[in-house]
């Protein structure tokens, strides 16, 4: 509080912030604030030796990189995409002084959540049964529940692929998309969430098409492609413009190389076979693939190109990057040299 007698003013209560740091894990969160809950510290009150008291200690609460912090009713507060971001959660409270007779103001409170969504470098889309379990275990270390039925994978696996440079890349098998995904149909909104802070897709389809029970229609490749954008385009149309990669597996099965044949040709003029779609099924743009990948998860077929592809891919777009910030950096530093012109 203040010092009425001398018109001191008491520190300001400390600030409660959320910040990234590398080698956080939410686990760790949970282990190291059992009790979860975080409050500053409280403002020193005015003295004769200091008319303004010293400032109450910040709480920082250490979280992993990739977390959105919302509150209970799923307001975004904000992000945290790399080590060292910081966000204040809430602000600590005036400290006393003549406006205030004198008397501190309470800080805020809020209740918050920590939503981990960035889990890896590459998530995989796909239908249920596409092989996506399969083709995680043959290009990683990973060691996922796979099945002939389709809905095998109910919570995300994650896969390291390694280099022999040691480099590591991580890749996510998210739950199979269905039809009305965007909907929260099926696992829905929970893939949904996951699919935004991947940096990159990897689509998965079936050369031989999918159907996903026998009450509902037959789908191609092409359609599958086609209603997995959709469906990412419905949920949040700036996912459609994230890089991806397509990989066409079972190249095992009879015909493959005829039907990858018809995919690539229809791939390259999809608002010519449009019409094989339900018109509210068609996506206002189609994905650009980087790379589209046979393979064949079960022989081996092409997965080391599809690694090869996989981390080109992902170097091309840190190398972008890297560039953008460089240029970001050069144009604030001539801004400032011309406002001291």
């Amino acid at each position: 509080m203040g010092l009425p007698r001398l018109g001191g003013k008491g520190g300001n209560g400390g600030d409660v912030w959320v910040v990234a740091a590398k080698n956080m894990t939410l686990k760790r969160v949970k282990d190291k604030y059992p009790e979860k809950r975080f409050v500053g510290g409280a403002g020193a009150n005015s003295s004769v030796r200091a008319l303004k008291g010293e400032r109450g200690m910040d709480m920082e609460i250490l979280a992993p990189v990739g977390i959105t912090v919302t509150t209970d009713n799923g307001k975004i507060v904000g992000d945290l995409n790399t080590d060292g971001d910081r966000l204040m959660v809430v602000k600590g409270g005036a400290g006393g002084s003549f406006n205030s007779a004198f008397q501190p103001s309470k800080g805020q409170t809020k209740h918050i959540r920590l939503d981990l969504k960035l889990i890896a470098d590459l998530g995989l889309v796909g239908f249920p049964n596409a092989g996506k379990s399969s083709l995680l275990t043959a290009v990683s270390n990973a060691t996922p529940q796979i099945g002939s039925y389709a809905f095998t994978t109910l919570r995300p696996q994650i896969g390291k692929v390694m280099y022999e440079d040691y480099k590591q890349i991580t890749v996510a098998d998210l739950p199979g998309l269905i039809e009305g995904a965007h909907l929260n149909k099926g696992m829905g909104h929970k893939f949904l969430k996951h699919v935004e802070r991947t940096k990159q897709l990897l689509f998965v389809v079936d050369v031989c098409g999918f159907q996903l029970a026998s009450k509902t229609p037959f789908r191609s490749p092409f359609e599958a492609v086609q209603l997995l954008t959709k469906e990412l385009e419905l949920y949040k149309e700036e996912l459609v413009s994230k890089p991806a990669l397509l990989v066409v597996n079972k190249m095992d099965l009879p015909d493959a190389e005829d039907k990858l044949a018809e995919l690539k040709e229809q791939l390259r003029n999809p608002d010519e076979f449009s019409h094989l779609l339900p018109g509210d099924m068609i996506p206002k743009s189609s994905m650009t693939f980087r790379h589209i990948v046979p393979v064949s998860a079960t022989t081996g077929f092409g997965v080391d190109r599809l690694k090869k592809c996989i981390r080109e891919s992902l170097d091309d777009e840190a190398a972008t990057a890297t560039k953008d910030i460089h240029q970001d950096r050069l144009q604030a530093l001539r801004w400032q040299s011309q406002q001291h012109l």
